[in-house]
């Protein structure tokens, strides 16, 4: 959600990639691919922030200590950024997702978009289900 440098951005991308290959992701096993080359998630993002109210996005304790960080001037990009979360995780019709303790209310957001969206269109999305773990 903050400007990057592209020569940086480029380097970081590579970087994630190396460390997953790293720690024993086997792309013969498994999709490796960089999300921002998949037009579906902005997409899906988009349909689903129409479908989602700005008093719960002003709610998530990450946007307020986010903002807080930054002069009070949070951006859209900020603000929404759970939204794109939900389209990445509902994009794929997941039924379970990894998520830190951090994360929970970003998760529990993807849970009521697809409860709102289901309502509204029919069944369509799953609704997916915190992975924790106790570590």
């Amino acid at each position: 959600t903050m400007p990057r440098e592209p020569a940086v951005l480029r380097q970081n991308i590579l970087d994630t990639t190396a460390a997953i290959l790293a720690c024993g992701i086997d792309p013969k096993k498994c999709f490796l691919f960089r999300q921002s080359l998949v037009p579906e998630h902005a997409e899906l993002a988009w349909i689903l922030g129409c479908l989602t109210n700005v008093p719960r996005l002003l709610r998530l304790p990450q946007w307020k200590m986010k903002r807080a960080s930054q002069s009070n001037e949070g951006t859209v990009g900020l603000l929404t950024y759970p939204v794109l979360q939900a389209a990445d995780i509902l994009l794929y019709k997941s039924t379970r997702v990894p998520v830190g303790e951090d994360q929970v209310l970003h998760l529990e957001l993807a849970q009521d978009i697809a409860q709102h969206f289901n309502k509204k269109y029919g069944e369509f999305f799953p609704v997916p289900k915190a992975i924790l773990s106790e570590l």
